[in-house]
Formats: structure tokens, C-alpha cells, sequence
């Protein structure tokens, strides 16, 4: 049991703060990330005892943010990789939890950007020219890394989810 409660509290944050910094060094979020999150869900719920019902909830709680995450991609809003992150996310906090998610990344999501427009507005150091990926995220033709305000989100909410309540009892 040791380990069970071990991945579930290990493996979401664990995976949170690599799609974070993933994506604030290289603008992606690897499809590794998205199959390890669905592979762990699919493995811990039952093990945790998840009822099927339960189970379902969480699904659709992704298949909404999935549905309305894409209608973002369309309107060049997003980046897939952003999509696919918040779904997942979606997925793992489950439906109860979801309002708060979606508002806490709207927020950190709107204060990340503030951050990086004026980051983006003060010239670069020569010295720090020479990271690629913080010249990278200086340039003003990039986006966002919103996979950054996502995590913190989810992060946030986490000790709140049932993957916790089943360790804490």
C-alpha cells in the first residue's frame, strides 16, 4: 500500500512540474506527459477504488475541457499541447473540482501573461541572449507558456482531490 499511496501522491505533482518546465524551456508539452497522466489514472482510480460512475464524471470533466480547449486551438487561442495538459488535468481533478481549475488557470494564466509582456518589453541582457530558451520566450512573436499556469492550477487544487483524501484518509 506503501507504494500505491506513494504514486498517488508523487505522480501528478511529479508530472505537473515537468509539463511546467517542459514547456516554459521549450514551448511543448511532450505526448509522454499526456500518456503517462492517462496511463496513471487508468491504473491508480481503480486501485484507489474509484467507482465506475466516479470514474465516468472524471472522464467527461476532460471531455469537456478537451471540447472547449479545442474550440480555443481553433481560434489560435492555445497551443495543443496546452489542450491536451488542461484535459488531462480536467480528468484527474474530476468535475467537482473543475470550476475551480478552470478559474485558478484563468488566473494564473492572465498573470503569467502580464509577467512575460513585461519581460518581453525591457531589453535582454547580451549575457542571457545566449539561452536559447529565454531568448526563446523573450521574443514577442512566441506565445504563452500556458502549460506553466495550468500546473500551478492544478497543483493548487490537488490536495483537495479524492487521489489525496484516499491517502489522508
Amino acid at each position: 500500500m506503501l507504494v500505491i499511496d506513494a504514486a498517488r501522491l508523487l505522480l501528478f505533482p511529479a508530472v505537473m512540474a515537468f509539463a511546467a518546465s517542459s514547456d516554459l524551456l521549450t514551448m511543448t508539452i511532450s505526448n509522454r506527459i499526456s500518456i503517462i497522466l492517462v496511463l496513471g489514472f487508468a491504473v491508480l482510480a481503480p486501485i484507489t477504488g474509484i467507482s465506475v460512475e466516479t470514474m465516468a464524471w472524471h472522464f467527461l470533466s476532460g471531455m469537456i475541457v478537451l471540447a472547449l480547449g479545442l474550440i480555443c486551438y481553433a481560434r489560435g487561442w492555445v497551443g495543443g499541447g496546452d489542450v491536451k495538459l488542461a484535459a488531462l488535468v480536467a480528468m484527474w481533478l474530476g468535475i467537482s473540482l473543475l470550476p475551480d481549475f478552470l478559474l485558478l488557470a484563468s488566473i494564473f494564466g492572465g498573470a503569467l501573461t502580464m509577467l512575460i509582456l513585461s519581460f518581453r518589453s525591457m531589453p535582454l541582457p547580451g549575457t542571457l541572449v545566449r539561452l536559447p530558451w529565454l531568448a526563446r520566450l523573450h521574443e514577442a512573436t512566441e506565445g504563452v507558456p500556458y502549460g506553466i499556469a495550468l500546473a500551478l492550477a492544478a497543483l493548487v487544487i490537488y490536495p483537495s482531490t479524492i487521489w489525496m483524501k484516499a491517502v489522508v484518509g
